[in-house]
């Protein structure tokens, strides 16, 4: 674990990454909120690309609470089934269809605490959401943003829980809106988990990380 790295040197990082990628997008494909909860839910164990092979189909055909319901249990298994954990996941994604339809309209509620209470949805989802679908500068730590907080220094933490704070209180308000997936596309490909691209990555002069990999 690095040392927590000052607010001159995160703010030049961040700038680095804004000028490098001024509008960073997420990888999961969705086309409204309710697509984008059930692609996070899904992705949990998974990738992003594997997702996207499996519900461009799914999506086709049901991208609505309801119309998940009215696809039924086995077709959405049968979709996802090239995901891991596949079962246990249809089937929460058939209740946190059911519970929107029956307690939320149909519509899928912005507030934390209420994404939470769907089944397969966690805080990482809950914030994915949040911050991909209205803007809300949530923090998502995943694996990749884990290591990079705690590799770096941007955002050292015994857990997922204490790096989602370091960031919200350490990365510049101007750039918290975006942070999350600075990070996390960062840590998918340039400062990766065995070798570190660190030859390759901008931020390698600032970055808190001892055994850099050149």
């Amino acid at each position: 674990m690095a040392k927590q790295l000052d607010y001159r040197t995160i703010r030049e990082i961040f700038t680095r990454f804004q000028a490098a990628e001024p509008e960073p997008q997420g990888e999961l494909e969705h086309v409204n909120a309710f697509t984008l909860v059930v692609a996070v839910a899904l992705s949990a164990q998974a990738t992003d690309k594997g997702v996207n092979k499996a519900t461009r189909a799914l999506f086709a055909v049901a991208d609505t609470p309801q119309k998940m319901l009215d696809l039924g249990l086995e077709a959405v298994t049968d979709h996802v089934k090239s995901i891991g954990l596949f079962r246990q996941k249809a089937k929460n994604v058939m209740k946190l269809s059911q519970i929107l339809v029956d307690d939320y309209a149909g519509e899928v509620p912005n507030s934390r605490a209420a994404l939470q209470s769907l089944p397969g949805v966690g805080r990482k989802t809950a914030n994915v959401v949040l911050n991909m679908w209205w803007a809300h500068p949530a923090q998502a730590v995943d694996t990749h943003i884990f290591r990079v907080g705690n590799r770096t220094g941007i955002a050292p933490g015994k857990d997922v829980d204490q790096v989602e704070r370091r960031i919200e209180d350490h990365v510049p308000a101007d750039f918290q809106r975006h942070a999350h997936h600075w990070l996390i596309l960062h840590g998918r490909y340039t400062c990766v988990a065995r070798k570190p691209k660190c030859a390759a990555c901008l931020i390698r002069d600032l970055c808190g990380f001892e055994d850099k990999v050149l």
